[in-house]
């Protein structure tokens, strides 16, 4: 026979400590399997207590562990091999499996359990009688109890025997989603996405919100966006990708704001239409890209310039990190080449010269006393327009409404 793996058993990471949580982090890490692996369409995915069954239904494993290897929450994975609770239909399993690992020196061990009391051999003497197979198929192969090469892991179920051989390991992390909501303000750069990677691996579902000001900014940035949201979705299922309508704000500051403070008023106004939209979402955090230090809107001043406008927590998953740190990060997400698309965002567009590295809250209150503040963010939120992110969604969508738009 040929033997062809028929589901994938996952492990969970941190779920273990969650006591009477449980189960609500294990419904969630379910889900999220499901919309990252809904790519594949045969695929179903079950859950219990102790483990998550992944059911291939004739679909390749290669690609669905690939997607698995990226979700979080997952501390480990196993594919397996479902088959007839025979013997000898096990004994030929073991021979087929281990004469293709052998190679000279391989050790091995088998390590049987017996979940259904009514099969003919407990544990013990399934163990050796799945060993004596291998050894009449490999006759030079050594057992080894302690750390083998390979580990034979055999399970007699109620409705069937389960073979497995080899364990990936996870991303580890928690299920997108068990930490709350946060706003992710996703410029088209390479910070903000790799903040949004870390803020997932927390815990934290994220809804991406972008600023665009049409048209100083193009559909090609909007699809930058778009593209870098696509990408988060892989480590933990779909994303609302919020887009803000900004370009009346901007050219309001730029009209009536002198030049030093473009930035701190346009990153102020950023702040306050993030929290409200937050507010309406029932968010409990805004997630950002800001590190110390990069650019002169990152200073601590700034920073605190910036804040002042809202007393909701602003998480900066990368504060700390150097440009290289950041890069690294980019690069394993598969955004950077993303991000460093030559596309114009709202914080470039009308970037000064020489931008205030030190604000005063007080002189940024006295310019936005020009405006109509409350007006200018009401419009705002009320323009935003509403995108599920999925992990299926083909580029060709986007590029269809980039065309639409053109």
């Amino acid at each position: 026979m040929t033997l062809v793996y028929s589901e994938i058993m996952v492990r969970y990471g941190e779920l273990s400590t969650k006591g009477k949580n449980r189960m609500r982090f294990i419904n969630k890490l379910k889900r999220n399997i499901q919309d990252v692996l809904s790519i594949y369409p045969a695929v179903q995915v079950t859950a219990d207590r102790d483990r998550c069954h992944v059911i291939l239904n004739g679909q390749d494993y290669a690609p669905v562990a690939e997607s698995l290897k990226q979700i979080f929450g997952i501390q480990a994975f196993n594919p397996v091999y479902r088959l007839p609770k025979d013997v000898t239909v096990l004994e030929n399993a073991v021979q087929e499996i281990m004469t293709g690992l052998y190679r000279e020196g391989l050790t091995f061990k088998v390590a049987a359990k017996r979940a259904d009391h009514s099969f003919e051999l407990d544990s013990r003497e399934l163990n050796h009688t799945l060993g004596d197979a291998v050894f009449r198929a490999l006759p030079s192969i050594q057992a080894q109890m302690k750390k083998p090469d390979v580990t034979l892991k055999v399970e007699i179920r109620d409705e069937a025997a389960y073979i497995s051989h080899e364990e990936i390991k996870g991303v580890g992390g928690l299920p997108v989603g068990t930490s709350g909501k946060g706003m992710l303000m996703l410029s088209g750069g390479i910070d903000s996405p790799v903040a949004g990677y870390l803020a997932l691996k927390r815990g934290v579902d994220i809804e991406a919100v972008h600023f665009a000001s049409p048209p100083y900014t193009s559909p090609g940035a909007l699809k930058k966006a778009h593209d870098l949201t696509r990408k988060l979705t892989k480590f933990g299922g779909n994303i609302q990708f919020i887009e803000v309508p900004f370009t009346e704000i901007q050219e309001e500051i730029k009209e009536k704001a002198p030049e030093a403070y473009l930035m701190t008023l346009t990153r102020r106004f950023m702040m306050r239409i993030t929290d409200r939209i937050r507010e309406e979402r029932d968010g409990l955090v805004i997630v950002n890209g800001e590190s110390l230090g990069q650019v002169a809107s990152q200073t601590l001043e700034s920073m605190q310039a910036i804040n002042a406008v809202t007393n909701t927590p602003i998480i900066r998953p990368v504060v700390t990190m150097d440009k290289l740190e950041i890069i690294d990060i980019a690069e394993k997400i598969d955004t950077f080449n993303i991000s460093i698309q030559p596309f114009e965002d709202c914080c470039t567009i009308f970037a000064p010269d020489r931008p205030k590295t030190n604000p005063k809250i007080k002189n940024a209150e006295q310019y936005e006393r020009r405006m109509d503040v409350e007006a200018l963010v009401e419009r705002a939120v009320a323009g935003i327009m509403i995108t599920e992110i999925t992990p299926q969604a083909e580029n060709d969508d986007v590029e269809e409404m980039i065309e639409d738009l053109l």
